[in-house]
Parts: C-alpha cells; structure tokens; sequence
C-alpha cells in the first residue's frame, strides 16, 4: 500500500502548492491541468498581469486577457473544443485556467469538476506565493533602509547622503534612475543628484517648472505615480521621453519637504506593483527622517568643534598671550636700565620676536575662529586661507600680520586684487632656494606717497634672492 500512487487529482494538488515563488507556482498550476485533463494546450491568463508584475511578452489567448504561463507544442487550435475555468484569490477574480487540444476525445463534465477543484487549490497557492514575494519585498526595503540610515548618520557630506539615498531607491525598486530633486528659489525643483546605469550628467541639473501639476502634488506631500513618463502630460522634463513607469515620491520629516525621491524605469518596462509603491513610499519617509537625523548629527558635531576652537582661543589669549605681553614689558624695561650695547642689542631682539610672536598668536586665535570646513567669507580668513594653502607646498606655514581694522576698511574689489598679489608672491617666494620663513603684513593704515589712505600688503622670504643675495620684499599697495 505505501508504494501505490497518488490519486492524480491529489497529486496535481500537492503540486501546485510545492513552490512559494509566483511565477513558478503558475507554471505548477498550468502543468498540473494539463496532466490532470490530458489537454495538449494549457494557458493561465489574467487582465492585470502588472499587479504582481508578471507581464510578459505571450501571445494572447483565445479567451482573452494576457497568458502568463503555458503549456503547449504550438499554439492553441482555433477549431478545437477547448475548457475554462475562472481562477479567484479570495474574493478577487485573479485570472482564468484554459485548456484545449484533448486530441480526439471531447472534455468531459468530470475534467470540468476537476479543473474547478484544482482552480481552487490554486487561488489558495496563488494567496500563499503572494503573501510570500510581499514579506520578501518588504523585508528587502526594510534592510535598504537600515542600510541608509547607518550609511547617513556616519561620516560624510550633504550631497554624500542624497546620492546614497539615490544609489539604494534605484537598486531596491529595480529602476532605471534613482533622482532626487530640491526645491529651487523660483518655486520649482531641480535634480540635483542622480544615480544611473550610465553616466547622469544630462540629468542632474534639470528642472520642473513652477506652476506643473505634478509639483504641486509633491510640494503638498503627497507621491505621485506615472505610467508613462514620455507620454504623461503632467511630465514637464525635458528626460521625460527616455523613461516609462515612475514614482515620484517627497521626502518630508516633521512638515518640512526636504526634496523628492524619483524612480524612473525604462520604457516598457513592467509597472510598479501596489505592493512597491507602498514600500517605497514608507521607504522615502525613513531615508527623509534619516536625513534630517543626518544633518542635526552634522550640526551637533560642528558646534562641538566650535566651542572647542573657541576655548582654545580663549586659553590662548587669557594664558598665552597675557604671558608673552608680561615678559616684553620685563625685557623692555631691563633694555632701557641696561648699559652695555651688546646686552642692549640682544634685548632689543628679544623684544622684537616677543612681538612678531605675540602678532602670530593672535592670528592663529583668529583662524581658530573661523569655519574650519568652509571657504572663509572675511577678508582676514581669506589671507590666512592662502597663507594655509602655501604650507602644503613649502613644508612650512608663513606667517600673518594684520594692522588696523583691515574688515571694514578694505573694500571687496581691493580685497581681490591683494589676494591675488597676494598667491603671486608665495608662488614666487616658494620657487626660491633655500626659503626657510615668509611673513605676510596686510596693513589697512598704510598712507600712499601721494599722501592718500591706503592698504599695503608686504611679503617678505628669506630666500636666496635674484641677484644672489639672501631675503626678498615683495610689496603691492591700492588707495582705500
């Protein structure tokens, strides 16, 4: 008895249900009808394929709607007798079961209850394989978005994180694109980072109009869902006509829209699920939460830099400084009670490094004041940026001196023209041999030999100088 065979009406039911895979658990359904009935020809068609994006290029039935999986030697006969059964998914019509060719025998009434018996099995199987891809899908965009929250919340910069935000929606959806768009000062958005197969430059930097229906979808909040970008009249880009099915999603935390999440495939590729649009709408509002999140971490750690540059200036002020000022007026006063003129030279020295060193200090508790990631907006930092940047090519940082109120009195065209004198003699001071110091005056109190206020910048390099000598002056002046 344990070696007997399965009744084949059981069999083709164990059958179909052995695969939790949607598209293989089709194929089951199809191959058991045909088996169970004897026909030559089995087809499983449905009217919405693109809901469980099974749409693929079949040619259609004799009944109708898009066959999905088949069975056959050949196409269906016209002429010949042919049977079908509606498959449902709980109370939803899923599609229809056909069959044809049974050779030369008819189908019988007991191949009609067989085939309903096996359409039930199979909208259970159906039910199963789709509950199955929906916690695969889901748990995929679970994981991708833990991924970008770990990604975001570590090091890196603005754009950093919308392009990783970009690279994992475009590989989670299996899009073509993955764009993320700003709002502009004008009232519209522009992409302002891509991730594609190919190179995104044409696509980063294009932008929606004020005033387009599908902005003033997003601007409200709310996800915006194309079948066909190309041919969608609400589509205003001029990419539009490479892409077909689309989400266009907002990344909004706590009412503020930060941007949009746009995921584009190509024409004539499947739709979006109902089940994908939903992940990746839950998808976009984690990845905008994480920005934000990103940004206040960003912001936390610069303010910490902050108070800490800023209590390293102090310190250097309170301590540094007033000690260093102390010690000069000593060597000032023991200078002028002194008789010898050796001991007399020597102080004055002292006096003098006390005071260069002293003006370097204070620059530095200037720098230290500074943003230390970006460009400096005030004319001092600049000096002290090209100054920096000099260091990396000499091996050594020059030094910087700055008389008078150089913010308010030297106006920003002036400014640039030093600036540029400026580069020019470092380039030129770092060509000479045996440079070992430069120091760069700036001096907002300097009068002109016409007798007018003027700035005056000084560069000066101990270096072997043009015509063999050591140390070389370099000096740029312009009226205020």
């Amino acid at each position: 008895m344990a070696d007997d065979p399965l009744p084949p009406l059981l069999e083709a039911v164990l059958s179909v249900g052995t695969d939790l895979e949607l598209r293989t658990t089709l194929q089951h359904i199809v191959d058991a009808a045909a088996d169970l009935t004897g026909a030559r020809y089995a087809a499983l068609g449905t009217a919405d394929p693109g809901q469980d994006g099974l749409i693929e290029l079949l040619p259609q039935t004799s009944s109708g709607g898009t066959p999905i999986s088949l069975r056959s030697p050949g196409t269906a006969p016209r002429t010949a007798v042919s049977l079908t059964v509606p498959i449902r998914v709980q109370d939803e019509e899923f599609g229809t079961l056909h069959l044809a060719d049974k050779g030369k025998d008819p189908f019988t009434a007991e191949d009609e209850q067989l085939l309903h018996v096996l359409a039930a099995q199979a909208g259970i199987a159906i039910g199963n394989a789709r509950l199955y891809e929906a916690a695969r899908q889901r748990e995929r965009w679970i994981e991708g978005a833990a991924a970008v929250t770990t990604a975001l919340l570590g090091e890196g910069s603005a754009t950093d994180a919308l392009t990783t935000v970009a690279e994992r929606a475009r590989l989670l959806a299996d899009a073509s694109a993955g764009v993320i768009l700003q709002p502009t000062e004008e009232g519209g958005m522009e992409i302002v980072t891509a991730s594609t197969y190919d190179d995104p430059g044409d696509i980063v930097g294009t932008t929606i109009a004020p005033g387009s229906p599908v902005l003033e979808q997003l601007l409200g909040g709310e996800p915006v869902f194309v079948d066909d970008s190309a041919t969608d009249p609400r589509m205003t880009t001029p990419v539009r006509h490479r892409f077909g099915p689309s989400m266009m999603l907002p990344l909004q935390a706590g009412g503020r829209l930060i941007g949009t999440l746009a995921l584009p495939r190509r024409r004539g590729d499947r739709p979006y699920t109902s089940v994908e649009r939903l992940l990746a709408v839950q998808f976009a509002s984690q990845a905008a939460l994480a920005l934000v999140l990103a940004d206040a971490q960003h912001s936390r750690e610069l303010l910490a830099v902050f108070e800490d540059r800023d209590r390293i200036a102090r310190d250097l002020h309170d301590l540094v400084v007033q000690r260093l000022f102390a010690t000069g007026m000593m060597l000032e006063s023991a200078q002028r009670r002194s008789g010898a003129g050796d001991v007399h030279e020597t102080l004055g020295k002292a006096v003098d490094e006390l005071r260069s060193t002293v003006q370097e200090v204070r620059t530095t508790i200037f720098a230290l004041q500074q943003p230390p990631a970006d460009a400096p907006t005030t004319f001092r930092g600049r000096v002290l940026r090209e100054t920096a940047g000099a260091a990396a090519v000499l091996g050594f940082a020059p030094s910087a001196q700055f008389t008078g109120a150089v913010e308010s009195r030297v106006p920003e065209r002036t400014a640039g023209h030093l600036l540029t004198a400026l580069r020019r003699a470092l380039a030129a001071a770092s060509r000479r041999s045996g440079v070992a110091r430069i120091e760069v005056r700036v001096d907002a109190t300097a009068v002109l030999p016409d007798g007018r206020e003027g700035v005056r910048l000084t560069v000066y390099d101990d270096g072997t100088a043009d015509d063999g000598g050591t140390g070389t002056t370099v000096t740029w002046q312009a009226p205020l």
